[in-house]
């Protein structure tokens, strides 16, 4: 694991290293009120999400002891996914500590990926505290799915692809980037990416606590009554000092959007992207649909970062959206 603090060299040098081995994923434009779009289409990387960047740089570290002891993470799906998918090319032994609720699309891929599956109660357990005993009785590496420098610095190597993606489509780079944020690992990646972009992080309502902590300058956790949410994979207790830091002096803010607004945005995807996006994927979607996050311009990147729903929900949410 790299020391210190991620940097825009770090995220330059991911790009380099996980090169071949992630999609390049497409940069999409489409029309809100007369204004073209850009939607960076993560949720058509390998294994739903953009997940599978931070995961291949984090384990393409590894030293050959270490990817003979095998990895641990947690996570709702996304992140357990990126790893299982990661390890097994390397032939890395995997184990992921997941929420007994979590999409059941997200535990059979990560499960099909290889990866062994230790199941946790989300209400009454800290999925932290399991996986790092885990880890400590095989000697595993633990891999967090955001608390962590070089995670961050894979994730943000979305960021290098929209600036060369912007550059060849409109001739310059982004100025205002919108982006899906749950422990924060992504929005950081991307905004030491793009330092001149203007970065705005979008959360579901209640679950809103890195726009809070921007908002106070400190980091702010999830009050224990936070709302039902279908984003599970923005739900996160309280984000980390590392993202927390890149994001306050890369001067983001952060929105919250409403479970209506989000499913609107699910629809609006399939409908106008032909995109199949879950709904933590869709929250920054959802905002630039609402104009909650102020002036769009021509040079505007919206993040779509997943696209692993369970088919159940998603046929509901696009009949409610059609009646």
């Amino acid at each position: 694991m790299t020391i210190g603090r991620p940097t825009r060299h770090g995220v330059e040098a991911a790009a380099a290293r996980i090169a071949g081995e992630v999609t390049r994923t497409p940069l999409l434009p489409f029309e809100v009120g007369g204004t073209r779009l850009w939607a960076k289409a993560e949720c058509l990387q390998q294994g739903g999400s953009f997940k599978l960047r931070g995961a291949t740089n984090r384990l393409m570290l590894l030293s050959p002891e270490e990817r003979k002891r095998g990895v641990v993470a947690f996570s709702s799906g996304n992140h357990a996914q990126g790893v299982a998918i990661a390890a097994k090319r390397m032939g890395i032994a995997a184990t992921i500590v997941m929420p007994s609720d979590a999409p059941a699309v997200k535990r059979q891929a990560t499960e099909a990926a290889g990866a062994g599956v230790v199941e946790y109660d989300r209400a009454r357990e800290s999925r932290e505290e399991i996986g790092a005993r885990l880890a400590a009785e095989s000697g595993a590496t633990l891999v967090p799915s955001f608390d962590d420098i070089d995670i961050i610095e894979g994730q943000g190597t979305v960021g290098v692809e929209l600036r060369a993606q912007m550059i060849e489509a409109m001739g310059g780079a982004p100025d205002k980037v919108l982006i899906n944020c749950g422990g924060g690992g992504l929005s950081a990646g991307i905004a030491l990416a793009l330092p001149e972009a203007e970065v705005v992080v979008v959360e579901p309502a209640g679950w809103d606590d890195m726009a809070r902590s921007l908002e106070k300058g400190e980091r702010v956790p999830v009050p224990d009554d936070a709302p039902p949410t279908r984003c599970d994979a923005l739900q996160t207790k309280l984000v980390s000092p590392l993202t927390f830091d890149v994001l306050r002096e890369a001067g983001a803010r952060g929105v919250a959007v409403t479970e209506d607004e989000i499913a609107a945005a699910m629809a609006f995807a399939a409908r106008h992207l032909r995109l199949v996006v879950e709904p933590g994927g869709a929250a920054s979607l959802a905002a630039a649909l609402a104009g909650k996050a102020g002036r769009l311009t021509e040079r505007t990147a919206i993040v779509l970062s997943g696209g692993n729903v369970d088919p159940l929900v998603y046929a509901e949410i696009l009949r409610s959206d059609a009646a």
